[in-house]
């Protein structure tokens, strides 16, 4: 496993929140490469059309603390992509605050299994999710 410090400037707060985990309001308080904490609150913004969380939000926010775990467990100058995740989705939420914990199942040369659970603000577990991250090695951009 790779020194969590190695990579720990690559995943700053301002690069990671960026995209679909800015638009979903997820953060990062907790970022090593042996645990990821990641929250993320419930607003009419994350629900599907019966006004729930949507299970896809869910599966944002396991994926998002998966694959950061993940690249600060990956040797230098290599990144992670999320390969396969899956979710049992065990508690409706309408509002609140969700928060996601990561920790590393397998750590592999070429891949990566990140165990996350997913609980509201009063403990209650939300979302259980399973994510296997492929290690490769970094290309340069391209030149266009």
């Amino acid at each position: 496993m790779a020194d969590s410090s190695s990579h720990s400037d690559a995943v700053n707060p301002e690069r990671a929140s960026g995209g679909l985990v800015n638009l979903l309001g997820i953060e990062l308080p907790v970022r090593t490469a042996e645990r990821v904490v990641g929250t993320m609150p419930v607003t009419p913004d994350h629900h599907q059309p019966l006004g729930y969380l949507h299970g896809g939000a869910s599966l944002v926010l396991a994926e998002t603390v998966a694959s950061v775990g993940a690249f600060l467990a990956a040797p230098e100058g290599h990144i992670a992509f999320g390969m396969e995740i899956n979710a049992n989705h065990v508690r409706a939420k309408r509002s609140g605050q969700l928060v996601a914990e990561g920790v590393p199942l397998h750590l592999g040369r070429t891949s990566q299994v990140w165990d996350v659970k997913i609980h509201d603000e009063a403990g209650h577990l939300v979302c259980i999710s399973r994510c296997t991250v492929a290690v490769v090695k970094e290309r340069p951009p391209r030149s266009r």
